[in-house]
This record gives C-alpha cells, sequence and structure tokens, in this order.
C-alpha cells in the first residue's frame, strides 16, 4: 500500500516505513504529524486518486540542513562578481501509517 501526499509544495510517494526528508517542519524529535493532503493511495481496493478522508501519520525523527550548494553571479566585463552559499533545513520522517 502506497500514498501520493503533499507538503512544502512538493509530491511524494510513500509507503508504511519509509524514511522521507521533507521541507522543514515546525515538529519536535518523537513527535507524530499527519498529513491530510493525499492525493491518491493504492491498497487492497485498488488506485483511489483524491480519496475522502485519507491521511497520513509520520513520527519526526530529526532535523537538520542539506549540503551546502554556491550559488554565483558574474557580469563579464563589468568587474560584477557575487558568491553566496545556501542549505536547504530539512525535517526527517518516517512513515507510520496510511489510512483511508
Amino acid at each position: 500500500m502506497y500514498a501520493i501526499i503533499v507538503t512544502g509544495g512538493k509530491q511524494y510517494k510513500v509507503e508504511e516505513g519509509d524514511v522521507v526528508f521533507i521541507e522543514k517542519k515546525d515538529a519536535a524529535e518523537g513527535e507524530t504529524i499527519k498529513f491530510d493532503e493525499v492525493l491518491a493511495v493504492s491498497g487492497e481496493a485498488g488506485f483511489t486518486v483524491n480519496p475522502a478522508g485519507a491521511s497520513v501519520e509520520a513520527k519526526v525523527l530529526s532535523h537538520g540542513k542539506d549540503k551546502k550548494i554556491i550559488v554565483y553571479k558574474y557580469k563579464p566585463k563589468k568587474g560584477y562578481h557575487k558568491k553566496q552559499g545556501h542549505r536547504q533545513p530539512y525535517t526527517k520522517v518516517q512513515i507510520e501509517k496510511i489510512s483511508l
């Protein structure tokens, strides 16, 4: 059984027991969060699109930051150089339950 959920403006295909890195959520480690925006669920009854009342529960494992990326801007012949780094924050969650 799997579900397609939306969180942080992105879509994730998840199954029970999966560990997923999502956009940062304001939840403490060990806390359970619920995703109500479920686009589709596949189970014994087949594939259901936009199921009413479906939800996915996940346990927050940790918070962290991704690897640093470098953003470099440059304009030729103008002497303009700008270097900037960015580390995207994330929340690591484990999917516990998919319910219809």
